[in-house]
């Protein structure tokens, strides 16, 4: 019986001096540079039924259903997707738009794991011609998945998903 306490006392200290190391917060963001103008970008960026064209998920699922709400490209617009097991279930909220410079999201995931993350694309004039984007999103980790984070790299997870989006867009942009 004292052997049993013993363990069950390693695993309480062991998960608790995890859960301490564990990191708190995530970010994952990815740049490009599109040779078209920062006000053409940023208006087609803007839009939540534009991003189906350029998202590595919408290329996952292609019969996903979306439904749309509130005015798209404006603070309060919502997509709400269901799909396969590669995209799950979930919507994004356009929270703030500052005008020319950056579109914010929030992202509610409700399958196959609840979370919620703040998204953003950051558009920069590089020249006349020149726009460099950046896209992300970042949040907290939430305890027990905090610990899991200790053993896996949200980066490196996602970070490719975030490039191949980015490459897509640069593409259909620079051929309009």
């Amino acid at each position: 019986m004292t052997t049993l306490l013993y363990i069950v006392l390693a695993i309480i200290v062991l998960i608790t001096v995890l859960a301490i190391l564990a990191p708190k917060d995530y970010e994952v963001n990815r740049a490009i540079v599109i040779a078209k103008p920062k006000g053409e970008v940023f208006q087609y960026l803007r839009s939540l039924k534009k991003q189906d064209e350029w998202s590595p998920w919408a290329k996952k699922d292609p019969a996903m259903e979306k439904k749309f709400t509130g005015t798209d490209g404006e603070v309060g617009a919502l997509s709400h997707w269901k799909g396969n097991k590669a995209v799950g279930e979930g919507e994004q909220e356009i929270t703030g738009i500052i005008e020319g410079e950056r579109i914010e999201s929030e992202l509610r995931f409700l399958k196959p794991f609840k979370s919620t993350s703040d998204a953003y694309i950051d558009v920069e004039a590089v020249d006349e011609h020149k726009t460099r984007v950046v896209w992300g999103f970042k949040g907290k980790n939430k305890f027990p998945m905090s610990i899991m984070m200790l053993f896996m790299s949200m980066d490196k997870m996602m970070g490719k998903e975030f490039e191949n989006g980015l490459q897509s867009l640069k593409s259909i942009l620079e051929k309009k």
